[in-house]
């Protein structure tokens, strides 16, 4: 990551933090009153093919004993009706500017990928996690809605992960190389817009 790559996130993530702290504030509060602790998920996410790190997102599922693996039509029965809502207008990523402050992630980048994967596909993931992960990438924009219909299609929790591997890994990480290799601050910005319009006209 650059310098001037890192800057602009650390101006933006302190910006949107002040503009948003209220609306932040605010889902944490609906969250806590109308579905309870905890307000937060927490996830391990890799940073490089070697250094993992706590990813944060608004709860937007019913907790249960062991979760893992991607989400996929075998869990959708736990999203709670709020966390659809957040989930719609990815509302549930807002806390991850602290990961974005904290250095973890950038605004633009592949997604942060979980260990499972990045041990199952070392080749791969040693050439997109090169570039510093983000909150949204050229992947996100692209594959995202299909990679959804895909998975909303799983059972299980074995088939999930089944797809998830064999036809999202290889296509979102050739998105992320197409990515790295034309990354510039205009194409962070296109990919930043491509991500918030759609969500802004459903308002």
């Amino acid at each position: 990551m650059t310098i001037g790559k890192r800057l602009f996130d650390v101006v933006l993530a302190l910006i949107l933090s002040i503009l948003l702290g209220g609306v932040i504030i605010g889902l944490a509060l609906v969250i806590l009153i109308k579905e309870g602790r905890p307000v937060f998920y927490l996830s391990e996410r890799m940073k490089t093919p070697t250094h993992g790190f706590r990813l944060i997102k608004f709860r937007t599922m019913k907790v249960v004993a062991h979760d893992s693996g991607v989400s996929g039509g075998d869990k959708i029965n736990r999203v709670t009706p709020f966390g659809r809502f957040l989930r719609r207008a990815r509302l549930d990523e807002l806390p991850q500017l602290w990961n974005v402050l904290r250095g973890d992630i950038s605004f633009v980048g592949p997604r942060p990928p979980l260990r499972e994967y990045v041990e199952r596909f070392p080749q791969i993931y040693a050439q997109v996690l090169i570039t510093r992960p983000g909150i949204t990438g050229l992947a996100s924009v692209r594959y995202h809605a299909h990679e959804e219909m895909l998975l909303a299609r799983c059972t299980t929790a074995k088939q999930t992960d089944e797809i998830y591997a064999r036809a999202c890994v290889p296509r979102k990480a050739r998105l992320d190389l197409i990515y790295q290799a034309h990354q510039s601050r205009c194409f962070d910005l296109r990919i930043m817009i491509e991500t918030i319009w759609p969500k802004l006209r459903k308002f």
